[in-house]
Parts: C-alpha cells; structure tokens; sequence
C-alpha cells in the first residue's frame, strides 16, 4: 500500500490518498497512516467504526499534512445503534489535528444530512437519490400526505388493477 499511495499521491497536490483502516486480515493500517502523513501524503482514512480506531488515526496523522477521516455512520446505525455519539466524539477528537476533516460516510437517509452538519463534520457523501430528497426539509406534512396518497392512486391505475 505504501509503494502505491506514494505513487498516488504524486500525480497532484489535489490527491488524497484512501487508506482503510485495517487491511483484509484485520491487522491496523496505522503505522503506514502514520509513515505517509509524515511524508506529507494527504490521507482518507476510511472504513472507521468505532472511537477507538478515531483515537488512533487522529495520533497517527501529522499535524501539518491535511486528511479525512471517514466514519462509516451509516453502518454504525445499520448495528442499531446510534451514529451521533460517535460521531460528535469524533469531531472533538479530530480537533485536535486542525487540518484534518471528519467525513459522514455511508448516509442512508435525509435525516444524516441533517445530523452531519450538527455534529460538526466537514463532509459527507450522498447519493443522488439522497441529495434529490433535501427539497422535502420544512415541507408541509399534510401536504406531503396527500401527494403520497395521490400516488399511490396514480400508481393503482398505472398498474390497471382494480377489484
């Protein structure tokens, strides 16, 4: 991974190198985020789940090389269990290393857009699906209701089914 981030990062000051937190054998891929964030590499740390794995990237990058640490928020909320903690611990964390933006990975609704920005993170990734659906913020609930029910009947006579 070193011989081909470096390789990476050498094809423009603009390029941000993803590293995943542990390779496919579970051992950590600290050590080499912090060997590249030494060097001045710009990392993404990414597949980060839990505080721990946050404490030990934010130790491990450089204070002068600029990053992004990726949380998966979308798949900690996907255990049942609450991203926002998480996630706000980990903003706080990553203050501590000014250049380094914490990233909402893995949104699965509206609502994420909504928390990202709450708790702090710089970034977040959406799909278009997800971005299309912001128009909805503030809409009138019974209005939303009666456009719902309006194409569910739409939908009925699409389909040309009746009883």
């Amino acid at each position: 991974m070193q011989r081909q981030a470096e390789r990476i990062a050498a094809w423009g000051p603009n390029v941000y190198i993803k590293i995943p937190i542990t390779n496919t054998r579970g051992q950590s891929s600290l050590p080499l985020v912090k060997t590249l964030s030494r060097k001045g590499v710009k990392l993404n740390v990414t597949a980060i789940l839990t505080l721990e794995q946050v404490a030990g990237t934010v130790e491990a990058l450089d204070p002068k090389t600029p990053a992004v640490i990726s949380i998966f928020a979308g798949r900690i909320a996907d255990t049942g269990i609450d991203p926002m903690p998480i996630m706000r611990a980990a903003v706080a964390m990553a203050a501590r290393r000014p250049l380094a933006e914490v990233l909402w990975a893995s949104t699965r609704e509206v609502l994420n857009v909504h928390q990202a920005r709450e708790c702090g993170c710089q970034i977040i990734t959406a799909t278009s699906d997800i971005l299309k659906k912001l128009d909805l913020a503030g809409k009138d609930l019974a209005e939303l209701s009666l456009e719902t029910v309006a194409m569910f009947d739409t939908d009925a006579k699409a389909a040309g089914y009746s009883l």
